[in-house]
């Protein structure tokens, strides 16, 4: 990263994994009554992380090469001998998207959840560690270092809050990931066997090179790791463990596992990108085909399972996995405009989960006991938006006079929990105005224009193709009656209840997630412009692999005084 304007810029990479893994250490020496501190420096350092993840993302959008890439040494070894990190448009993204949720996720569980049970912080950090982690590490081995990092910290974090029903789903959660695990190290053992390097940019140039003779056992080495990515991925048939564990978990805690689905995804997209795309010879495409049906399956079955979903945390879960086919499947076709597409619905569809696995802990709490939070006399966060009622507010509709109801005004928190749920049905259903119907309209282009805007249809999408189109539309309408036979249930036809109340950490992160959202929406040329670069820059790898492969040692003082010394002599 030597082009960096900044000295200090190339340090800045180590921040998002560094940063989290001191406040955990930190926060771990703390007795646990320290629960105000614990929960300041949490949110302290998930902003400065989210902060530093921004940074990047502008350094790297603001380059004059749009696969302008940043590689650093930590041990100072060259790769592919030694720890590479490494930062392009697609980490860069998936680090802001994280921070983001994360600092949402830690706002809203000030207001309650964080005192449900014990080491909440500490591991909500190694959460954040292990994505920001796996989002830029350049080797396989490491990856693997930080997937059990985030996995162990969200075995904790989904037992959070304790309760049969958690326990229950935790221990699905942990098994299903621990054979994914396993699957992982066979698969990234048997890589190392026939090519001799787990470093990305060094598979992608073996690769092409292995012999005729072990081209099938490559393939076999290849898929292995592959099954473990899609089941964290939550893809069909092996999703069966994540809306239980997703419903289960508390509502923070959901909302940051929005993300987890998607580290599959990028890994997905990083590997598939970078070992098997159109330069690796006779494996080039390798695997598409099950990319596509696999993606296209989790999208059919997960949009029939919103119709079974009577909670809203239920809803969200399967909201998740229909992002996570429809991702799949996108990056199984090899065309950079749709997986630029893709990329900006993946940003879209996760903050719209995110905010959905808030917005049903409030609304299912209005709904069973008619106030979200205990009396705001014990809290430690200002009420937010919490009307003072009168007795008779409560009363039915058939006790008061007609000429009374007419032109009664909505709680104002009723009216937010229920403006921010009907923006969520529209996300999730890719309806305009809002980011959804942009995502899914730029992939619908793109399917049936693979070649991009300005020029011709020419090319006639396949079986494939039209599935996945009938599948974009099917699954909107389907969430779309899912949601709102569910906002109807929850928000319209109860009557005789309190008015929701609601705290400013509980009203704050939904209200900031569905602002990013119409944000998104407002900027779409520009986030679009953004994830087009980077798709063109994933399906021509050779940068990546030359950056990496390129990058050499810092000199030690030493050595460098000695090479001026024989530059002196020599003149």
């Amino acid at each position: 990263m030597g082009s960096l304007a900044a000295p200090l810029m190339p340090h800045l990479l180590l921040a998002p994994i560094v940063l989290p893994m001191l406040t955990a250490a930190l926060m771990l020496l703390l007795k646990e009554e320290r629960q105000r501190l614990k929960l300041t420096l949490n949110i302290g350092s998930t902003f400065l992380g989210l902060l530093a993840a921004v940074a990047l993302l502008r350094w790297v959008d603001h380059q004059s090469e749009p696969a302008t890439l940043g590689v650093y040494l930590p041990g100072n070894w060259p790769a592919p001998f030694g720890i590479v990190l490494a930062l392009d448009r697609l980490s860069a993204l998936m680090l802001v998207l994280a921070g983001t949720l994360g600092l949402a996720s830690a706002v809203y569980a000030a207001a309650r959840w964080h005192r449900a049970g014990v080491h909440f912080h500490p591991l909500f950090q190694l959460q954040l560690m292990g994505l920001a982690g796996a989002f830029l590490t350049a080797d396989l081995f490491n990856l693997f270092v930080f997937f059990e990092i985030l996995l162990a910290a969200s075995y904790g974090l989904l037992l959070h809050g304790s309760g049969r029903p958690r326990v229950a789903a935790g221990l699905h959660y942990v098994a299903v990931n621990l054979a994914a695990s396993s699957l992982f190290l066979i698969g990234a053992s048997m890589l190392y066997g026939i090519t001799g390097t787990l470093n990305m940019a060094d598979l992608a140039r073996a690769v092409p090179l292995v012999a005729p003779a072990d081209r099938g056992l490559l393939h076999a080495a290849a898929a292995i790791p592959g099954v473990a990515f899609l089941i964290k991925a939550a893809q069909w048939p092996l999703n069966f463990w994540l809306v239980p564990a997703y419903a289960a978990a508390t509502a923070p805690v959901g909302a940051l596992f929005a993300i987890m689905t998607k580290v599959g995804v990028y890994v997905v997209l990083r590997l598939w990108t970078l070992l098997f795309g159109s330069e690796a010879g006779d494996s080039a495409l390798f695997g598409a085909q099950w990319l596509v049906a696999g993606g296209l399956l989790t999208l059919g079955a997960a949009a029939v399972g919103t119709l079974s979903a009577q909670r809203l945390g239920h809803l969200a879960g399967y909201g998740a996995i229909v992002s996570a086919g429809t991702l799949v499947a996108a990056i199984g076709f090899g065309q950079n405009v749709l997986v630029a597409g893709a990329l900006y619905y993946l940003v879209s569809a996760t903050l719209a989960v995110g905010m959905l696995f808030l917005l049903a802990d409030l609304i299912e709490r209005w709904r069973n006991d008619g106030a979200s939070v205990a009396p705001h006399a014990r809290g430690d966060v200002a009420p937010f938006l919490a009307p003072d009622l009168r007795a008779s507010d409560a009363a039915g509709i058939d006790d008061e006079p007609q000429d009374l109801i007419v032109g009664r005004p909505i709680p104002a928190a009723a009216a937010f929990l229920g403006i921010a749920f009907m923006a969520c049905t529209l996300l999730l259903a890719g309806l305009p105005p809002l980011s959804g119907f942009v995502g899914k309209f730029a992939m619908l282009g793109a399917v049936l224009n693979p070649l991009g805007l300005g020029s011709s249809y020419g090319q006639q999408p396949g079986w494939a193709g039209w599935t996945l189109l009938a599948l974009l539309i099917g699954s909107g309408l389907l969430s779309l009656l899912a949601l709102s036979r569910a906002g109807i249930r929850h928000l319209w036809a109860p009557q005789g209840r309190d008015a929701p109340q609601l705290r400013l950490a509980e009203g704050l992160p939904v209200a900031a997630l569905l602002l990013l959202c119409v944000l998104l929406t407002v900027k779409a040329g520009a986030v679009m412009r953004y994830t087009q670069a980077t798709a063109d820059a994933l399906f021509a790898p050779e940068v990546y692999v030359r950056s990496v492969l390129g990058a050499r040692p810092v000199p030690s003082p030493e050595a460098s005084a000695a090479a001026a010394a024989a530059v002196e002599g020599a003149r």
